[in-house]
């Protein structure tokens, strides 16, 4: 299966992450089933992880290694429909995997710390994105950040699936987490450090899986 290339190069480069390699996988597969029913991610963290937060919807919402061709019924569209302009869009746009980062959000984030409490910016969030099916991504390298430990609350209370990325302790996150991905060390930075390609891993596999037939 193509997918173990990539978690065998992921080990490979980072032996240190031979633990969770079971865990990477489950939560590969667990995207993809995702958007084969049509649902989307919304992805969470603070500081550091709110940095990886965007970086993984960056990664999910346009093309990371492979091309990404809209659909042909689009194009078409477009080009019926703006014609020259048209054209240029059916030929520049790219198919995306639907994903929200939920600290992006400036306005709606302070209004909720400043109107109701700091720590439900996510959870709120929550429950107006999430649906039953979609996945929520929740990073925290303690497992004990309490706005992200709300949001995984909320999210499994609306039928959603979560996968955690934390330290290896968990936290408070491994009592909620469907898929907790736990990498070694407790230092911040190091946890972090992990993380990066933890989740590179997860957004080729997928990508791989909707896009690998394209031409590169």
């Amino acid at each position: 299966m193509e997918n173990n290339i990539f978690l065998e190069e992921l080990i490979s480069r980072y032996p240190e992450l031979l633990p969770v390699e079971n865990g990477v996988h489950k939560a590969a597969e667990c995207l993809i089933m995702c958007y084969q029913q049509g649902r989307k991610v919304l992805v969470c963290g603070n500081g550091g992880s709110c940095s990886d937060s965007d970086h993984i919807v960056g990664e999910l919402m346009k093309g990371f290694e492979h091309k990404r061709p809209i659909k042909e019924t689009l194009k078409k569209k477009l080009l019926e429909y703006a014609g020259e302009r048209g054209k240029y869009l059916s030929e520049k746009l790219q198919q995306g995997l639907p994903a929200i980062s939920l600290t992006a959000h400036s306005a709606l984030i302070t209004a909720v710390a400043n109107d109701t409490d700091a720590d439900l910016v996510f959870a709120q969030q929550v429950v107006s994105y999430g649906n039953k099916g979609d996945v929520l991504i929740a990073i925290s390298s303690s497992g004990n950040s309490q706005n992200v430990v709300d949001a995984i609350i909320t999210a499994k209370t609306k039928g959603m699936v979560v996968i955690g990325l934390s330290g290896e302790t968990g936290g408070k996150m491994n009592s909620f987490c469907d898929i907790l991905i736990n990498v070694t060390g407790r230092r911040t930075a190091f946890v972090q450090e992990l993380h990066l390609p933890v989740y590179h891993t997860l957004c080729l596999i997928v990508e791989n899986f909707f896009f690998g037939n394209q031409n590169s």
